[in-house]
């Protein structure tokens, strides 16, 4: 499999795509908002961009959630199985794409999958324990890069239990896990000064083609404020807007502020995996997409 990562607005989809025009290949999106239908502008699914020299690409793990339900790494990676599978079974070359850390790491790092059932025994043990202190146990377990783990006292009770699950049965979490080889993981790697350019860029095109229609659909359709506002940036920022709590020029301003830092924050997760021992090969951004083809192709001997 190939992989294709990188910040945000750095062209990874025009890449992938034309990638899988030339090896016969199909797109697994590593995006944890693009699984929402619906949520097509703000989350950037570029589906135009999945139709190459007249020739669609097939896509998967877009637009399999309904918006306003959780959808959680293990629902991406048991998804990612099954395409990964389907994929290979029909002898095309899965190439994994995003910039959902991760989702993307859980991947290439084998991340061990399997289902742990609730454990009341040690729930149980743990019904007195503040926030604060379950924290401080799944710290026990692993390093908290994922923080949506203690967001709620479910989620903290729910890491602990499955840490638990594995830490009890090691040989039954080693089978659950998908090893991938060959594995070529590829970043798209642009200057700091020209990705906060085309974030700015991407952003005004997103708000006059419709982003905040966008918004506003999904909060007919029935998804909260709330819950919108849980999805982060664009759909944060474009609820409070609605809300009449900023006004169009904060919207703008603060956004793209957020989104920059968002950026700086992949960056970070995916430097942070290569010191952990991920080969990542870099290819510059700026150079044209057949010549970036060219190279993965080269360096994964396509």
């Amino acid at each position: 499999m190939i992989v294709i990562l990188g910040p945000t607005a750095t062209g990874k989809t025009a890449i992938a795509t034309h990638l899988a025009d030339q090896i016969n290949g199909e797109i697994i999106s590593a995006d944890s908002r693009q699984v929402y239908v619906g949520m097509d502008i703000g989350t950037g699914k570029d589906l135009s961009e999945y139709c190459v020299n007249g020739k669609d690409i097939p896509y998967h793990l877009i637009d399999v959630a309904q918006p306003g339900t959780e959808f959680s790494m293990f629902d991406f990676h048991q998804r990612f199985h099954q395409s990964y599978q389907d994929i290979l079974s029909r002898n095309k070359y899965p190439i994994l794409c995003g910039g959902t850390g991760l989702y993307l790491e859980s991947v290439i790092k084998a991340y061990p999958m399997v289902v742990v059932e609730q454990n009341k025994i040690l729930r149980d043990q743990l019904i007195g324990k503040s926030m604060d202190e379950l924290s401080e146990i799944l710290t026990k377990f692993r390093k908290l890069h994922n923080l949506t783990d203690t967001e709620t006292r479910e989620r903290v009770l729910r890491a602990i239990e499955i840490e638990t699950y594995y830490q009890n049965f090691p040989e039954e979490v080693e089978k659950s896990r998908l090893i991938i080889e060959p594995l070529h993981v590829f970043g798209v790697d642009f200057d700091r000064e020209i990705i906060r350019t085309r974030i700015t860029q991407r952003l005004k095109e997103r708000l006059e083609g419709g982003m905040i229609d966008e918004v506003k659909q999904l909060l007919d359709n029935g998804v909260t404020h709330e819950r919108l506002q849980r999805y982060g940036l664009e759909y944060k920022f474009v609820s409070l807007y609605l809300l009449g709590i900023i006004d169009y020029q904060t919207l703008f301003d603060d956004l793209n502020i957020a989104i920059r830092q968002f950026a700086k924050r992949q960056t970070t997760w995916f430097r942070r995996m290569e010191k952990s021992g991920v080969n990542i090969h870099w290819i510059d951004g700026e150079d044209l997409n057949v010549n970036k083809v060219k190279k993965i192709m080269d360096m994964s001997s396509l």
